[in-house]
């Protein structure tokens, strides 16, 4: 897994980068468990910002001239990406795609929901993963089934 911290925030950053792995790697073993993801070596990229940058890519991605906590690009299209067989020992990991926090944005969250903000930058994370994946939440009930699968990801990391 590839993680920037963009300058802006890093000095504020609560999660180091050997924790991020950490907690990647479990949800990874979660998810192949749970067949959400098939066998296999994943990369993604996870980049923490400020809400200016943030707002930068929210209007030239999606139109809307405004910030947001967390923004997801998946580099699939299908739901569960299949591993293709190689008779190398080496398997290229398969690229799910980036996710963007804006760490200012967290930052106002974690106030507004009296939680820290290792909890809301994970809880973020936890979004803009399922996301990659093919998680989307339409309406209130695929929301809560959504919710409920980022609070137990969560609890894997014990937050």
């Amino acid at each position: 897994m590839y993680c920037e911290i963009y300058p802006e925030v890093a000095d504020r950053h609560p999660i180091s980068l050997e924790q991020w792995q950490e907690w990647f790697e479990k949800w990874d073993v979660y998810l192949q468990s749970e067949q959400a993801i098939a066998d296999g070596e994943y990369e993604l990229s996870l980049a923490i910002t400020d809400d200016l940058t943030i707002q930068q890519l929210n209007l030239q991605y999606r139109q809307l001239d405004s910030p947001t906590d967390v923004l997801s690009f998946a580099a699939l299209e299908s739901d569960v990406p299949e591993i293709p067989i190689d008779d190398s020992d080496y398997i290229e990991p398969i690229y799910l795609g980036d996710i963007i926090i804006s760490q200012t944005t967290a930052i106002r969250q974690a106030e507004e929901r009296s939680h820290s903000l290792t909890y809301e930058i994970a809880w973020l994370a936890t979004h803009g993963l399922l996301h990659l994946l093919g998680w989307d939440h339409p309406d209130e009930e695929s929301l809560e089934a959504m919710l409920k699968q980022q609070d137990l990801m969560l609890q894997l990391v014990s937050l």
